[in-house]
């Protein structure tokens, strides 16, 4: 597979070939072991659609989509979906190479996935041992499984830290966070500054599900409870 060279986003301008504004490209790759929800990401930030069967990525998957930033400047994000198999692929270094960031994800309900972040991280480092580092973020996907959380927020926030990463929580079922990522990635990579507000307006609102959990054992619903008796002595 032939794999393109991203050229750098400045001066460059990517031509639209129309009469709408240029955008500046930056390539964004997504890495992480499988399953892990890397194409749900991608597929929700780029055509807002989730797939309810897991179809796992072999080799590289390619995304596209444009961002407007407050200031006018249109940005388009070339999204790279880096299948998690391809860690010890003689062609992940191509993959990776020309990335102006890299969003390392992980499934909080799975503590083996986020551990693995530093292999990826590691291969990253590696791949740009002479050169400048691309920007590089931490998401914890899955956050509506809240729940069965296996990976603690401060241990999130400790790897970003000690790594210079940015920080984000998202669902890619439901589009929480998912738009803000993209959207506060794009602005970072601009060098534009953005305002709390201006980032909240692409928040997707997401409606909760409620679900009516069973309150006691099945086996004994239905069951009479016994009466009461009173006993006079």
């Amino acid at each position: 597979m032939v794999v393109p060279q991203m050229a750098a986003p400045a001066p460059g301008l990517e031509d639209s070939g129309d009469d709408e504004p240029r955008s500046v490209p930056y390539k964004v790759i997504l890495l992480g072991d499988g399953a892990v929800g890397k194409t749900s990401i991608a597929m929700r930030f780029s055509q807002d659609h989730f797939a309810q069967s897991y179809k796992q990525t072999i080799g590289v998957d390619f995304f596209h989509k444009h961002i407007e930033l407050p200031n006018g400047q249109r940005v388009a994000l070339q999204i790279w979906d880096i299948g998690g198999q391809s860690i010890g692929g003689k062609m992940i270094g191509n993959y990776i190479y020309g990335a102006h960031a890299v969003l390392l994800c992980y499934d909080i309900t799975n503590y083996q996935s986020f551990q693995d972040v530093e292999d990826w991280l590691r291969l990253v480092r590696r791949t740009f041992a002479n050169e400048t580092m691309p920007l590089v973020a931490l998401v914890g996907n899955k956050v509506d499984l809240a729940h069965m959380r296996t990976v603690r927020s401060t241990k999130h926030n400790q790897f970003c830290d000690e790594n210079d990463a940015t920080p984000f929580f998202l669902c890619a079922k439901n589009g929480e966070n998912v738009n803000t990522c993209f959207f506060k990635l794009a602005a970072m990579l601009a060098g534009v500054a953005v305002t709390k507000h201006e980032v909240e307006s692409t928040t997707k609102v997401v409606t909760a599900e409620i679900i009516n959990h069973q309150r006691h054992d099945p086996a004994e619903q239905g069951a009479a409870k016994p009466a009461k008796k009173c006993e006079i002595q």
